[in-house]
């Protein structure tokens, strides 16, 4: 099994400079095809204000207003784009079916940001998601909590600093979970030609189901031999010392389930684990629900 099409939405130069740096990073590792994805905002759902008491002049106002701000902020993420995609040696074009070379494209459309992300990424082997502390970027929640939650597929969260490698050493969250099994199939391709796997576990984090030696055995069938660690909550704070625990093992990249423990409407409200990771991790972490 290989991964052969990642997915990067970005929505602003101040959070895409190292989402971006992993995405070519990925695309060299597989000699895979990377498309940058920007969505612009759809002019077209302006003109329900005017029902709201709104002038047909001022409507036109914030469309104009809309669309030259959206091509002034197109214009500087291709040119980042554009950039990073000559210095990391990965030719920008289409994907070519069958290319043994790394590729990468800049695709912009319209809409929603959280739908077409999510549509996106039901067709990509894996999607990065800019950390939404990276600029603070609102945009990079939407999309990550778009691709956890709408899409099916796993998700790549990027550190805010651009990490010098990926997949050398992996610690695998462990809680038993269906989450945890569904993140553990997605990083397999990575166990496969990885330096060294931990699986982390915690009496404070598990769940019903599959215990480490389990998943150890399940991994070694792939021709990998896995450490387990335990590791102690932080001042009663899990996710604390799983993040802990990844660092100690020199981790630069960890899987793991995500869940929540609410419903959304717009916003999603995470697990405390989850949530902790998101906020606090300073290496990529691919989530699957």
């Amino acid at each position: 099994m290989s991964v052969r099409k990642f997915l990067l939405p970005v929505n602003s130069t101040a959070s895409a400079g190292a989402a971006l740096q992993v995405g070519l990073l990925l695309a060299r590792m597989w000699n895979a095809h990377l498309e940058v994805l920007h969505v612009q905002a759809d002019t077209r759902e302006i003109a329900p204000f005017a029902g709201e008491g709104l002038s047909s002049a001022l409507i036109e106002d914030m469309i104009t207003a809309t669309e030259r701000e959206g091509s002034v902020r197109e214009h500087e993420l291709k040119e980042m784009f554009t950039s990073a995609a000559q210095e990391a040696a990965v030719q920008v074009g289409a994907a070519i079916r069958g290319a043994i070379e790394p590729s990468a494209s800049f695709t912009t459309l319209a809409g929603r940001e959280e739908q077409v992300v999510a549509y996106k990424a039901r067709l990509a082997d894996l999607t990065i998601v800019p950390h939404p502390l990276a600029g603070e970027d609102v945009a990079a929640a939407e999309a990550l909590h778009a691709v956890l939650f709408d899409s099916g597929r796993p998700v790549l969260l990027a550190p805010v600093i651009p990490p010098a490698s990926i997949g050398k050493r992996i610690a695998i969250a462990w809680n038993g979970t269906a989450y945890a099994a569904s993140a553990l199939g997605s990083v397999m391709p990575f166990v496969r030609q990885v330096q060294a796997v931990r699986i982390l576990v915690s009496e404070d984090y598990n769940r019903p189901g599959p215990s480490a030696q389990e998943v150890r055995e399940y991994i070694s069938h792939h021709g990998v031999e896995a450490g387990i660690t335990t590791f102690s909550a932080i001042d009663k704070n899990t996710g604390a010392g799983l993040l802990a625990a990844a660092a100690e093992f020199g981790a630069d990249l960890m899987s793991m389930g995500a869940y929540s423990t609410a419903s959304r409407l717009r916003q999603l409200i995470l697990g405390g684990t989850t949530r902790h990771v998101l906020e606090k991790a300073q290496i990529s972490v691919l989530m699957n629900r």
